[in-house]
């Protein structure tokens, strides 16, 4: 059936408006406040950025190097490589244990394109997506862009921010097309437990799973949902395990029902991922085990020494995090405006630390420290923040 000219035209009126209402992602507010200060020659303690301190491993930044020698820096299938896509299924099998179909991988330029491109396969417009919160401050905005609905159910220190199954069955209705899980999570670092994943691919919703802190998990197991289920779309990429941000390479594990689909969402939009980083993300997942391994201890000591130094100066955490690099600090009983809250403490203190509000209401009067930094830096900034806190 065509639409009236009429009806058309406020559907884009209102796609337009969706557009422009979109969220800043405050965490780059409070970074780029940070860098001004530190144009001026204040000395500044980066706590807020979710970005690995670390170099991209050798071996990367030397396939990187051949394929460009090789004038590997065309167009290529808009999937991927193949030689990448079988890389990620036989990491998928030696990993977890479970086999994938290299035609089920679309390989993309980061994993913020892979998830609009996940969520733009399931939802219409009017369309629900359920979230936790506190959620990654950016699920909300994917969402609203495709003109569907986020639905938020709170989780919180009674039930170690996990998402609870039950919840989760009591918000569902007939617009919902999916819940978006995060594992390791950011903002608090928490690691979805066997159990609970089990429960939650049972009730046969759809599941977008966010599993780009893979790899960076510090106690316990870590687990994909595909171990569980096949009515999933995983996340993934090489920015944080594998220090690879700024190459822009991620990857999708669709259902066979809707690779074809999102194939045709990559050739209108971007074409395919850059080819020489494509390159590079096979030297990842074939050698650079070792260099991963030393950087996830490294982030491990961090995270200890992050948790020994807050609870020395008083600072609460609800749920001590496992995975990522991000610690969540309760500070309601100081703000209940934490993006004031932030800015205040990085222009008395020069430490940036990211406001709680950027992850959802659920997160409101929180902060979030990120410990992709050093030791050294990580027990200096949390001292300045609590000779800040101390004086108030």
């Amino acid at each position: 059936m065509t639409l009236p000219f009429p009806v058309c035209y406020r559907i884009a009126m209102d796609a337009a408006q969706q557009i422009r209402s979109i969220t800043p992602f405050l965490v780059m507010d409070v970074m780029e406040r940070a860098n001004a200060l530190a144009a001026q020659g204040r000395e500044v303690i980066h706590l807020e950025v979710g970005e690995p301190d670390f170099d991209t491993p050798e071996c990367i930044r030397t396939a990187a190097c051949k394929a460009m020698g090789n004038a590997r820096t065309h167009y290529t299938d808009s999937l991927g490589i193949i030689e990448l896509r079988d890389a990620i299924s036989r990491h998928y099998l030696k990993t977890y244990g479970v086999k994938i179909d290299p035609d089920q991988v679309l390989v993309t330029a980061g994993s913020s394109p892979a998830l609009l491109t996940a969520i733009a396969c399931l939802v219409d417009p009017g369309d629900e997506i359920i979230l936790t919160d506190p959620y990654y401050a950016c699920y909300p905005n994917f969402i609203r862009i495709l003109g569907a609905i986020p639905k938020l159910i709170r989780t919180g220190s009674d039930d170690a921010f996990q998402l609870n199954p039950r919840k989760l069955k009591g918000e569902m209705n007939g617009r919902t097309r999916a819940v978006v899980i995060n594992s390791p999570a950011n903002p608090t670092g928490i690691c979805l437990d066997d159990a609970h994943m089990r429960e939650i691919s049972s009730i046969g919703l759809p599941i977008i799973s966010d599993e780009i802190y893979h790899g960076l998990v510090y106690a316990g197991e870590q687990h994909t949902i595909l171990e569980y289920t096949d009515n999933a779309i995983v996340i993934n990429g090489f920015s944080k395990a594998y220090a690879m941000t700024g190459w822009r390479l991620g990857w999708a594990v669709f259902p066979k029902n809707l690779i074809r689909t999102a194939q045709k969402i990559q050739q209108n939009l971007m074409i395919c991922a850059p080819s020489v980083a494509q390159w590079a993300g096979i030297a990842a997942l074939t050698e650079a085990a070792d260099d991963v391994e030393t950087m996830r201890l490294t982030f491990s000591r961090r995270r200890l020494a992050m948790l020994e130094e807050m609870a020395d100066k008083g600072f609460t955490v609800d749920v001590e995090p496992t995975g990522a690099f991000y610690v969540l600090a309760n500070m309601t009983h100081l703000t209940n405006d934490s993006y004031r809250f932030a800015m205040d403490i990085l222009d008395n203190t020069g430490v940036g630390v990211t406001p709680g509000i950027d992850f959802g209401p659920g997160a409101e009067g929180y902060l979030r420290f990120s410990y992709a930094n050093s030791e050294e830096n990580i027990r200096e900034g949390i001292s300045r923040v609590a000779r800040y806190i101390d004086a108030l």
